[in-house]
C-alpha cells in the first residue's frame, strides 16, 4: 500500500508509515492547536521528497502565511518560484459555486502538477451552505481531488471535546473522510498540553494511543503517550488505579 509520509517521524509511525496515498484526511482541532502548522509541514516535507503541493486558504492571506512559515524556516515564496508550490487564497462562496473547485485549481494543477493539497479550512464553507449541502459539497470536492490523484488534508475547526459532546462536527464530516486526526488541548496538573490521536484510518492499521506533541521552531515534534492517564478526551484526566498505586507506593517509601 503506497504511503504519503508527513515527514514527522513519530506521527508517521502512528500512521503505520504515513497516510494512504490518495486518501482524504480530516484534521480537526480547536483554534491554536497547530492544524495550519501541520498542513504546512505536510506540504514542505512532501516538496523535499519531490512531491509538489497546493495550499488553499479561506482564512489566512498569503503574506501572513509566508511570514508564519518563515518562522519555521520554510520559504514558501521560493518554493512557488521553483513551481513546487502554489498558495491560493479565495472566498468559500466562490469555491462552492458550480465547478468552482475545478476553476480555482485548474491553473495551479497545470503549473505545478501537485501530489498533495491542504484546504484551510473547510469550516468556512459551512458559513455559506446548510449541513446537508455541505456534505454534498465536500463529497464533490473529495471526488475531484481523488480523480486528480491528490492526497488531501482538510482542516476543520472543531470544538474541544467535553463529557457531553465528543462529535468531530455537527455536519458529519468525519463520515466522508478516509482518515480522521484530532488535535486538542488538555489540562494535566494545572498545565495546558497538546494531544493528537488517530480516530479513524480506513484500510490500515494505526496507533490508537493519544500522543503529546509540541509546536517548536522547527514545526510539530511528537512526544510520548500520556501513560496511565485516563479521561483525557473528555477533559477530565485521572490516573489509572495501577498508576495511583505506584505513586502511593513511592511516597510511602520516602516516608
Amino acid at each position: 500500500m503506497s504511503r504519503v509520509a508527513t515527514g514527522i517521524e513519530e506521527l508517521d509511525r502512528m500512521l503505520n508509515g504515513g497516510f494512504v496515498r490518495g486518501d482524504a484526511v480530516l484534521v480537526a482541532g480547536s483554534s491554536g492547536t497547530g492544524k495550519t502548522t501541520l498542513g504546512l509541514q505536510y506540504l514542505v516535507n512532501g516538496i523535499a521528497k519531490g512531491e509538489s503541493g497546493i495550499y488553499l486558504s479561506f482564512e489566512v492571506l498569503p503574506d501572513q502565511l509566508y511570514r508564519d512559515a518563515k518562522n519555521f524556516g520554510w520559504d514558501l515564496r521560493k518554493m512557488e518560484e521553483e513551481n513546487k508550490l502554489r498558495v491560493l487564497c479565495t472566498s468559500p462562496n466562490l469555491f462552492v459555486e458550480n465547478s468552482g473547485t475545478e476553476v480555482l485549481l485548474e491553473r495551479a494543477i497545470a503549473e505545478v502538477n501537485p501530489r498533495r493539497i491542504v484546504v484551510d479550512s473547510i469550516s468556512h464553507i459551512s458559513m455559506y451552505v446548510e449541513d446537508d449541502d455541505l456534505r454534498k459539497e465536500l463529497y464533490r470536492t473529495l471526488m475531484f481531488f481523488k480523480t486528480k490523484r491528490l492526497s488531501s488534508l482538510l482542516l476543520w475547526e472543531a470544538p474541544q471535546f467535553t463529557k457531553e459532546s465528543i462529535a468531530i462536527s455537527d455536519a458529519g464530516m468525519s463520515f466522508l473522510a478516509d482518515t480522521v486526526v484530532l488535535m486538542k488541548f488538555v489540562e494535566i496538573d494545572s498545565t495546558i498540553r497538546q494531544a493528537i490521536v488517530i480516530l479513524k484510518m480506513r484500510g490500515s492499521k494505526h496507533e490508537k494511543h493519544l500522543r503529546e506533541y509540541e509546536i517548536t521552531s522547527n514545526g510539530i515534534v511528537m512526544k510520548e503517550t500520556f501513560g496511565q492517564l485516563e479521561g483525557i478526551m473528555t477533559g477530565s484526566p485521572t490516573r489509572a488505579p495501577s498508576d495511583k498505586f505506584l505513586e502511593l507506593f513511592a511516597k510511602a517509601g520516602k516516608s
